[in-house]
């Protein structure tokens, strides 16, 4: 598994656990005392390294290639996922995930991004970048769901949309301003939860949400740090500055109102507790659902475009 430079030591302290217990177990040596003090040593290191993480460290953390991906989570939190394809205009997008699933007893439709395992999955899916066709395939589906009074929950986890050139005459900015605007008509609960990276018009084109919720190691932002730091200070090296600056994660977005809740992950992140951070997932999502489920038409209309107003916005 990769180790971030900040991680090094929390690896090194484990490499050194498990020689020992593998030297126990295969020598017969009773080495119980000496591993107790290691591993509470090293819950101690944890400690201090993951409650201590700057802003561009857990930009790495939901970046880290072991993350768990939509296509994982749809395996943990629901059941009978059936996919759908094409956007009927142009053709499929393996960067958006989209499809009907059984979730906590109800039937929803999901939407996400979708990167690759390896590097030959993340060319087949364009690393989570989607094109115009993605985000028209995945209002598609919403406009099913709400025919069929189905809750939407979207998985948002990508660097942001494709900038190549076909995307772009294919009418990429449109895509996402009309996923914007529409998403905000559906007469349907939507939940949406960051899971990895948040970025820019990419994330946004299936973000607009009654609940917008983040995984505690995830990042929301109108632009990459590295992007930010080019721009700002001609200087891509400054990214850790513009990590800072961007105000990009959890607990920043939570204090701005722009996410209404921060969803915990197995202690150093979701690649190290996939079920942990499966089932913190199911329970938020469900339990936001169930919360706007309640509301009629009009007032679910209502608070969801009065939420995204109200962003912004300094009482003094």
């Amino acid at each position: 598994m990769k180790t971030w430079d900040f991680e090094k030591p929390i690896a090194e302290l484990e490499k050194k656990i498990e020689e020992l217990k593998e030297f126990s177990q295969s020598k017969g040596v009773d080495l119980a005392s000496e591993i107790n003090k290691l591993d509470e040593k090293l819950a101690i290191l944890k400690e201090e390294v993951y409650s201590n993480l700057t802003p561009w460290q857990k930009v790495q953390i939901a970046r880290h290639p072991n993350r768990p991906t939509t296509l994982d989570y749809i395996e943990m939190i629901t059941e009978d996922f059936i996919p759908l394809s094409g956007d009927r205009l142009y053709g499929e997008d393996k960067a958006i995930i989209c499809g009907f699933a059984k979730f906590a007893e109800k039937k929803i439709a999901l939407i996400g991004h979708q990167k690759g395992q390896d590097t030959k999955e993340n060319i087949e899916r364009n690393f989570g970048c989607a094109h115009p066709e993605g985000y028209r395939k995945a209002m598609r589906v919403m406009e099913l769901a709400q025919r069929f009074n189905m809750p939407i929950v979207c998985l948002v986890d990508t660097p942001g949309a494709y900038p190549g050139v076909g995307a772009e005459e294919r009418g990429q900015a449109q895509a996402i301003a009309e996923n914007i605007r529409d998403m905000f008509a559906l007469k349907t609960p939507i939940i949406v939860a960051v899971i990895g990276e948040g970025g820019s018009g990419g994330a946004l084109g299936i973000g607009v949400g009654d609940r917008v919720l983040m995984l505690e190691y995830s990042y929301y932002s109108v632009i990459s740090p590295e992007g930010c730091a080019a721009i700002l200070w001609k200087d891509a090296s400054k990214r850790e500055d513009a990590a800072k600056v961007l105000k990009l994660t959890a607990p920043d977005l939570l204090r701005l109102g722009v996410v209404d809740k921060i969803i915990s992950e197995a202690e150093g992140g979701a690649h190290r507790g996939r079920e942990v951070t499966a089932d913190n997932l199911k329970s938020a999502i469900a339990k936001h659902i169930d919360e706007v489920s309640g509301l009629d038409q009009e007032d679910l209309l209502e608070q969801r475009y009065k939420r995204y107003r109200d962003i912004g916005i300094f009482k003094g």
